[in-house]
């Protein structure tokens, strides 16, 4: 969303991650190169066999058999990260764009940058935009989104915006009163939508500033408050359904809609907390939760989700890689990017 000084931050917020790392301090790209990567071809688990007696031949007496296991990673990408918080694809270029924090997720350190990957398992540009190289400004970068022929990224008070051919900076659009620019969207209509999880990141973890809110910049570049109450539960992912937009939260386990007044309606309770990424893929809505690091699925509009990708530690603001139909999962805690096949 953070130097690792901040990890134990998030992983207070989280309900259930750790990681070793040295006590808090004060806080979830050039030219080209190869860095290794990991490809695990290993099959899935079998599932155990019954235990059944064969004396109790009821349909009561048989043992429940275990979920399906999550599917092994398609490709694991390591050695360009730092912090990796979201990951785009970029279906014309056909690679994948991750954001790197790099530091302190709401501090001004200038040293966040953009990573660029390809499918097949090499990270081509370890950092593609880069905070203090060439004029480019990058703090604490979060949310990705393509707009046009721009690449628009949520860093902390401010949206940047770069050209995705040129990679020239393209100015910036201030959003006030926000502290802490989260996930950024693309609406059908052409709006942007950011969220602001209006955090803090101190000793103790993460703490509200209070001022939660989803935000909404028009085609001229001007801001709008959509909704803001620190009900919004510290907003983070942000998706577009048939119904419009769709917000999750990192400081509880809610997805919920908001309506044209900014009324939090369609409440769900997904099946645990510190919530991060958000997608829409068909009819299904798909939702990372760092408290039990799990992807989860579910059916638009359902209230039932499920765990599809399981064991990942840190999961960040997810993407969607439509050519092969993966999700691809930024590790925050370990420095990883990992891409799923999923069916």
């Amino acid at each position: 969303m953070i130097v690792r000084s901040s990890l134990v931050v998030l992983c207070v917020l989280a309900a259930g991650c750790s990681k070793d790392a040295p006590p808090p301090v004060a806080q979830p790209g050039e030219a080209p190169s190869v860095a290794p990567v990991t490809v695990d071809t290993s099959p899935a688990p079998s599932a155990a066999p019954s235990s059944a007696v064969a004396s109790k031949p009821a349909l009561e007496d048989a043992p429940i058999p275990p979920p399906a296991p999550a599917p092994p990673p398609a490709v694991t990408f390591k050695g360009a990260f730092n912090h990796p918080e979201s990951v785009l694809y970029d279906a014309a270029g056909d690679r994948y764009l991750v954001s790197n924090i790099n530091g302190v997720p709401d501090a001004a350190d200038g040293n966040g940058y953009i990573s660029e990957l390809l499918p097949d398992g090499t990270i081509k540009t370890p950092k593609l935009i880069a905070g203090g190289e060439k004029d480019v400004k990058l703090d604490g970068p979060k949310g990705l989104v393509i707009v046009g022929k721009e690449l628009w990224v949520s860093d902390i008070s401010v949206v940047r915006k770069f050209d995705l051919k040129t990679l020239a900076p393209k100015g910036e659009i201030k959003l006030p009163d926000t502290t802490f620019a989260n996930d950024i969207a693309l609406a059908p209509d052409g709006k942007v939508y950011v969220s602001d999880s209006s955090v803090k990141a101190t000793a103790k973890g993460f703490e509200t500033n209070g001022g939660d809110q989803v935000l909404v910049i028009d085609k001229a570049g001007k801001v709008k408050v959509l909704a803001k109450s620190k009900d919004l539960g510290a907003p983070n992912g942000i998706a577009f359904g048939p119904k419009g937009i769709l917000v999750n939260t990192l400081t509880s386990n809610e997805v919920y809609s908001l309506n044209a007044k900014g009324e939090k309606i369609d409440i769900v309770k997904m099946p645990n907390g510190g919530l991060d990424g958000l997608l829409v893929v068909g009819d299904n809505l798909l939702c990372s939760s760092w408290g039990s690091s799990t992807v989860y699925r579910g059916k638009l509009g359902g209230t039932t989700y499920e765990p599809i990708i399981q064991n990942v530690k840190g999961p960040a603001d997810i993407g969607w890689d439509s050519k092969r139909s993966r999700v691809l999962v930024p590790r925050f805690m370990d420095d990883e990017v990992e891409a799923f096949d999923v069916k």
